[in-house]
């Protein structure tokens, strides 16, 4: 290769580049930003115009900035005029990540387990099992949630089997938090299992027996190398349950029986039959900044465990 020829391919390339609407990839992914923009951006930017709006006369709202809807979460106007703290919608939030944390516990307890069984059958009986953790999805969640409704309300298939081992008759276990964990649990035990599964089959078997042969026991080995390695998974499955979780309306509402709300429910109640739009929308936007730090605290923690690797 000559000198000039050495010269000329070390220099940098001096050719401008086209503007971006000249691309032929913005106007490939154009589409997909129009749907974005219709489907996400303008529903979030609808409710946070409401969420400052005035609660009109009769329901529904006046183009009036009024900061009230936000103000009303934790303070509540008096007899006389001034404000009053007021702690009920703090505690239904409270009960809201109370309940959405448990969920997410009690799926990841036992979504490591079975999704590490799945993962070592052979190839058909793996796919039957993993076909039959996503079966309920092919049921609509309000049959599934009528069904937990059976099983353990009144005369339902729970209570009559304890009462032919000796418990006495009548029981129920429906309209509480009980009931309404066991329902969000069932609902999104899918969602843990899959993501678990996928980062477990990824694992080599063989760091696995390497364990063993150094003396680790298994819980040894579940802790110091199947937890680590299948980390991503275990993170990816508690966001998919979590973040649902915290808007969830049908489990409370037909499972708690509506006497302990949680943030889903209080957002529905505002739009529907308390007819103060403001409020409810203030609610959602609350809830949504609540989902966004969750998630920058999750997305910050897993770089950092990147950076220590």
């Amino acid at each position: 290769m000559t000198d000039t020829a050495l010269h000329a391919s070390s220099e940098p390339d001096s050719a401008p580049r086209p503007r971006f609407w000249h691309d032929l990839s913005f106007w490939g992914l154009l589409p997909s930003w129009l749907l974005m923009g219709f489907a996400l951006i303008l529903p979030i930017a609808i409710i946070a115009a409401v969420s400052v709006a005035t609660r009109g006369a009769h329901g529904g709202f006046a183009w009036d900035f009024n900061l009230a809807g936000y103000r009303q979460i934790l303070w509540n106007e008096g007899w006389t005029g001034e404000l009053e703290f007021t702690p009920q919608y703090l505690l239904i939030i409270a009960r809201t990540f109370l309940l959405a944390g448990a969920t997410t516990l009690i799926c990841l307890a036992f979504a490591v387990p079975v999704a590490y069984f799945i993962s070592r059958q052979p190839p058909g009986r793996k796919a039957i099992l993993v076909y039959l953790v996503t079966l309920p999805f092919w049921v609509s969640m309000i049959l599934r949630v009528y069904a937990w409704m059976i099983i353990l309300g009144k005369d339902g298939t729970l209570p009559k089997a304890l009462e032919f081992l000796g418990f006495p008759a009548g029981m129920s276990f429906m309209f509480n938090d009980g009931a309404t964990l066991t329902a969000m649990v069932y609902t999104y035990m899918p969602l843990m299992v899959l993501p678990v599964f996928a980062s477990i089959e990824k694992l080599d078997g063989t760091l696995i027996e390497a364990s063993h042969d150094l003396y680790g026991n298994r819980w040894v080995t579940l802790r110091r190398v199947i937890l680590p390695l299948t980390a991503p998974g275990i993170v990816a499955g508690a966001i998919l349950v979590f973040v649902p979780s915290l808007g969830a309306v049908l489990e409370p509402s037909l499972m708690g029986g509506g006497k302990e709300m949680m943030m889903g429910t209080l957002i529905q109640l505002q739009f529907g039959g308390g007819r103060n739009w403001p409020f409810g929308a203030a609610i959602a936007m609350a809830l949504m900044a609540l989902v966004m730090l969750f998630l920058v605290f999750t997305a910050l923690r897993a770089a950092r465990r990147e950076a220590a690797q």
